[in-house]
């Protein structure tokens, strides 16, 4: 009888796990029955999470700027600032994670034995179970579909998951009917001067990749995918479009006689990408990448590229960030914000 009372107490006093899920790594955690809270350990699983579950958001890894409030949802606005577990200059610590009281933590990003060895170590020691979900361009519909059975939300993330890969298949679509000639060799022009960008393969440029375009930055490797580059090195890889996401070096490329000789600024092949709320091209790469592959069709293969642009950035916002954008602010939007 004694031995019972003392199973059923520890039967009461145990934490309520409901199942063991495995993550995108692979690795089995044990995750509660009802989930509420979530903290998402970078940008990129702010943005999955935002899209999935706001109501389960503990925090923003970095919160909006003024100008991105308006293109979120009113209840997410003022969510406090969490700090960051990965990626460059975490600044979220043990003790912060540990305060916020969160019923999971979601990683979204590259795979690799860095972040594992993270996860199981902030796990080991908080307590709090960590998923690490694969941030690949092509496992986006997959990484809706895992969160949104973790978090309870499967009709919207099924709905999500078959936007996202009915957006692949108009891409595909588009890019086997290009000519290999006319692949448009890209250069992603990073930072106020355009010389941070992302070498071949790397997270932040698989979208050009994955467009069918040509990155011309190729095997060049840093710690986070991207590089430091020297206009001379922008000179000799001549692209012939430049993708940028900062508006003051769209300003600047097109009158700066350093650039003027790269074929993109000489022909006014040079593109801001929108970024509001979140980037179209990385900034973070997340889901939010998904409408940048529309925006890239149009931009690179506009004779081809089916359907209005315009109708379908206001389509998407509706969708995955649940919010109607007006015409004057999709003008802003599209504009490069």
């Amino acid at each position: 009888m004694i031995r019972l009372l003392v199973a059923l107490l520890v039967l009461v006093a145990a934490p309520s796990w409901a199942r063991v899920v495995v993550d995108s790594a692979g690795r089995s955690v044990e995750v509660p029955e009802r989930i509420t809270r979530v903290l998402a350990a970078g940008p990129p699983a702010s943005v999955l999470l935002y899209v999935l579950a706001p109501e389960t958001m503990l925090g923003w890894s970095r919160a909006p700027r003024q100008p991105e409030l308006t293109y979120l949802q009113p209840a997410v606005r003022g969510l406090p600032e969490t700090g960051r577990l990965t990626g460059r200059g975490d600044t979220l610590n043990l003790e912060r994670l540990i305060a916020e009281k969160p019923d999971i933590v979601v990683d979204f990003g590259t795979i690799a034995d860095t972040y594992r060895s993270l996860a199981d170590r902030v796990q080991a020691q908080s307590g709090i179970p960590y998923l690490l979900i694969d941030g690949s361009f092509a496992a986006t519909p997959a990484a809706l579909r895992l969160l949104g059975d973790v978090l309870g939300v499967m009709p919207r993330a099924e709905a999500l998951a078959r936007a996202a890969e009915r957006i692949f298949a108009d891409v595909d679509r588009t890019v086997a009917a290009m000519p290999a000639e006319r692949r448009p060799r890209v250069y992603l022009a990073r930072s106020m001067l355009g010389l941070e960008t992302g070498s071949r393969g790397s997270i932040n440029t698989e979208i050009i990749e994955r467009v069918g375009a040509i990155n011309v930055v190729e095997g060049l490797r840093e710690k986070g995918g991207l590089v430091a580059v020297s206009p001379e090195q922008v000179l000799a890889w001549a692209p012939g479009v430049i993708i940028t996401l900062d508006p003051a070096f769209a300003d600047h490329a097109r009158i700066d006689p350093v650039w003027r000789p790269v074929p993109a600024v000489a022909e006014g092949r040079i593109y801001l990408a929108p970024g509001l709320p979140f980037g179209f091209i990385d900034a973070p790469p997340s889901v939010n990448r998904l409408i940048g592959l529309t925006w890239l069709l149009h931009k690179l293969y506009p004779d081809k590229a089916a359907g209005n642009l315009r109708a379908e950035v206001r389509d998407f916002y509706r969708l995955f960030y649940q919010v109607d954008v007006t015409d004057p602010d999709l003008d802003r939007l599209l504009a490069g914000g």
